[in-house]
């Protein structure tokens, strides 16, 4: 018989923990006993799970040695605050909120470098990264082998909920409050977010880069295994509920090959290559998917060995909710 686990999943009740629990529903987890936790603002909700309603606890009064593995799902101040007890509590954690050191959970894209998971001490740490650096590790990995990437530059369009519930209402309120010729008023944003594009998503630093932006840059090297990689990244918001879009140039340190490129990325898993001449997008293809799409693949204008690219991909699905439950999937092969 194939062993169970039992799971906890912290922050259950937000957009990438209530997706959370439905991924794993949907590729049949070996869950024994499903344990779902939050703030005290949240606890008591329920989360549909197996033709069931699992009742939410609060996190604070939980014990970790009830479970074999721990989603943290609920922002860098929860991880920081319960992960230790729950490595304490011999619990493997993944975490999706980047709050942990690398040095002690690694990032980890299963497509990119899943052999990072090789050897780790138990109880096992990993981490998930932003659902932009995801994406990216994804399209990117499979490239590898065939170009010199010497710099990425990279426009990232994110969608409101990489912000969080609060966020999209905001951007519904505001959608409905202009259709209807009512006076506008910014609450979660300090401007008008619906169809508009703000420059920046999270405040910035005194060299003008956001915490988002400086994350995916870290992210990206480490899950390429590129940590002296140039990488510029902006990152704005776009006035999408779901689904990111990403804007991707290469260049490479001698001219690219377009049909082996194609072929690369036709082959890669977690990636769906459009036809040449369409190309995807974020509402119409990848919200609710599996795979990061990839269309425009072309070579610079006036440069050889420039490959651009267009991605888009499910920031919630795609990008954290479904690498962490496939980082979730290795481990119980070997080392829960």
């Amino acid at each position: 018989m194939t062993p169970s686990f039992d799971i906890a999943v912290i922050g259950a009740t937000g957009t990438v923990g209530e997706t959370l629990v439905q991924v794993l529903e949907e590729r049949d987890f070996p869950i024994a006993n499903l344990h779902l936790l939050a703030s005290s603002e949240s606890a008591g909700h329920s989360v549909p799970f197996r033709g069931k309603n699992v009742r939410v606890r609060e996190v604070d009064e939980f014990d970790f040695s009830k479970v074999q593995l721990a989603f943290f799902a609920a922002g860098p101040a929860v991880t920081l605050s319960f992960a230790p007890r729950a490595t304490a509590a011999n619990c493997a954690v993944i975490d999706l909120a980047g709050a942990l050191p690398s040095t002690q959970a690694p990032n980890v894209v299963p497509e990119a470098n899943a052999q990072v998971l090789v050897g780790l001490p138990k109880p096992v740490q990993l981490s998930s990264p932003s659902a932009a650096a995801t994406a990216l590790a994804v399209a990117l990995a499979p490239l590898q082998d065939l170009l010199d990437i010497q710099r990425v530059s990279l426009t990232a369009s994110l969608a409101i909920s990489s912000q969080g519930r609060e966020a999209v209402s905001e951007l519904a309120r505001q959608t409905a409050e202009l259709l209807n010729v009512r006076p506008l008023e910014p609450r979660f944003f300090d401007r008008q977010v619906a169809f508009n594009l703000l420059a920046q998503v999270g405040t910035p630093d005194a060299q003008g880069h956001t915490l988002l932006e400086k994350r995916l840059v870290r992210e990206l090297r480490e899950v390429l295994g590129q940590p002296l990689l140039k990488i510029s990244v902006t990152c704005i918001q776009a006035p999408v509920f779901f689904g990111d879009s990403y804007s991707v140039t290469l260049q490479s340190g001698a001219d690219v090959d377009l049909a082996a490129v194609n072929a690369a990325l036709e082959a890669a898993p977690g990636l769906e290559l459009v036809e040449a001449g369409d190309y995807p997008t974020a509402v119409g293809d990848a919200v609710g998917q599996d795979v990061v799409y990839v269309g425009r693949v072309r070579s610079g204008i006036d440069d050889a060995a420039e490959l651009n690219l267009w991605l888009t991909s499910d920031n919630v699905r795609k990008g954290a909710a479904l690498n962490a439950v496939q980082l979730a999937e290795l481990l119980i092969k070997d080392l829960l």
